[in-house]
């Protein structure tokens, strides 16, 4: 529905003091940092109490807003320079305190397209390494090692594995985020939330379907009621706007990737009227069903 590519940009090197600022992020680009080695802090532009991040976290930031992560010292930072390896930069200053080791990266979707997850997910999404699943820890500390490895080897093909790996890390943040015990508020909490998983993955496998309320909660085993309140409480909206958001994606990656006519994928999605269609894609996505097309397929 939604193609997600990975890319590690720099491995940061630093002693105390040190301070990076990123942001805000490109269109359809999401940041993410990866501690490898010593700490960091990440300030909340909100004004709120400040993040603790060690060594085996992954910070992912879906909102692509300004962030500030720094050594916590409140010292003016040490200089840093930047040097190119053969496969990425790496970054380094003249700190003395304690080391940081840090990989920086994005992931990078279609603009105009990233909708579903940007609305869906929380601002900041911190994975802990020590809070994960044994099998689930497992897996994500080996991802982690070999990203470390490659990124400090100049090996024929390296960019081409770290960036493969990036790719496979943002799926397993966000599956690591829903099984957690506080999963966050949006898409991720309702993945993991055992009672509505089944209208999740109905109306996933099968958006043309006029799915309806009392439908979702019969597959649910509650009442319309209750069904209701629970999108509200755990997704932050209703089951129908979720719907109508997958429905728009999808459609939007059948007009990128076929040649189906607007009226084929318009039913595809689960809309009789060819019109309604261009209006609720309008809506949704900001430009017609052809003019995107049109930009999807341009050489820019």
């Amino acid at each position: 529905m939604m193609p997600v590519r990975g890319r590690v940009d720099l491995r940061c090197l630093y002693g105390a003091p040190w301070r990076i600022a990123q942001g805000p992020a490109a269109s359809g680009e999401i940041p993410y940092h990866i501690v490898l080695g010593g700490a960091a802090v990440l300030d909340d532009s909100a004004g709120g109490a400040p993040t603790h991040l060690s060594a085996g976290d992954i910070l992912m930031l879906p909102d692509g807003e300004r962030h500030l992560l720094h050594d916590g010292s409140g010292t003016r930072p040490a200089p840093a320079r930047n040097r190119s390896a053969l496969n990425l930069v790496i970054s380094e200053n003249a700190g003395k305190g304690e080391r940081l080791d840090m990989l920086c990266g994005h992931f990078v979707l279609t603009a105009r397209h990233d909708r579903l997850l940007r609305d869906y997910l929380p601002p900041r999404l911190i994975v802990r390494a020590n809070a994960a699943q044994s099998g689930s820890r497992e897996h994500l500390a080996g991802l982690v090692s070999l990203m470390r490895i490659e990124s400090a080897a100049d090996g024929l093909g390296g960019r081409a594995m770290l960036n493969a790996l990036s790719t496979a890390l943002f799926a397993l943040v966000l599956r690591l985020a829903s099984h957690t015990e506080e999963a966050p508020s949006g898409l991720l909490a309702l993945a993991g939330h055992p009672r509505l998983a089944p209208a999740l993955e109905a109306m996933f496998h099968d958006p043309a379907h006029p799915w309806t309320l009392p439908e979702l909660a019969r597959l649910c085993g509650m009442s319309r009621a209750t069904a209701a309140r629970h999108f509200e409480q755990t997704l932050g909206r209703s089951a129908s706007d979720l719907l109508t958001d997958i429905r728009m994606t999808v459609a939007a990656n059948e007009l990128k990737t076929t040649s189906a006519s607007t009226a084929d994928v318009a039913a595809t999605v689960g809309y009789q009227s060819e019109a309604a269609f261009q209006r609720a894609f309008k809506h949704h996505i900001g430009i017609t069903p052809a003019r995107w097309r049109r930009e999807s397929h341009s050489p820019e």
